[in-house]
């Protein structure tokens, strides 16, 4: 990730890149927010919803590194991958907690 975002700073600069760099700083906020929500208060339905949005950043992303830099928008596709099966275990995990605590299986 920092190989992308440098870069993309390499190539345009900071003044150019703004957007870019701003997007990918939000979206790293968003991941320390998705832990946090996770792990630290165990609140798997708000974690969910707020990876569905980190991954919508993540996308957006490399689609603005991809256009300035074809290499960087790649660097970031292992990364959307990751989060991807993150959301699929969040999302799992959260329907058994809910089907667990109904009582059903």
């Amino acid at each position: 990730m920092a190989i992308s975002l440098w870069l993309v700073w390499r190539d345009k600069g900071i003044g150019d890149a703004i957007l870019p760099l701003i997007l990918f700083l939000l979206q790293l906020i968003l991941n320390a927010a998705w832990s946090w929500l996770f792990f630290g208060l165990h609140e798997p339905a708000w974690a969910f919803a707020e990876i569905i949005v980190l991954w919508l950043a993540i996308v957006a992303n490399i689609l603005l590194f991809w256009r300035i830099n074809t290499i960087s928008g790649v660097l970031l596709v292992p990364y959307l991958a990751w989060v991807t099966f993150a959301a699929f275990l969040n999302y799992t995990l959260w329907r058994l907690n809910i089907y667990s605590a109904r009582g059903l299986r």
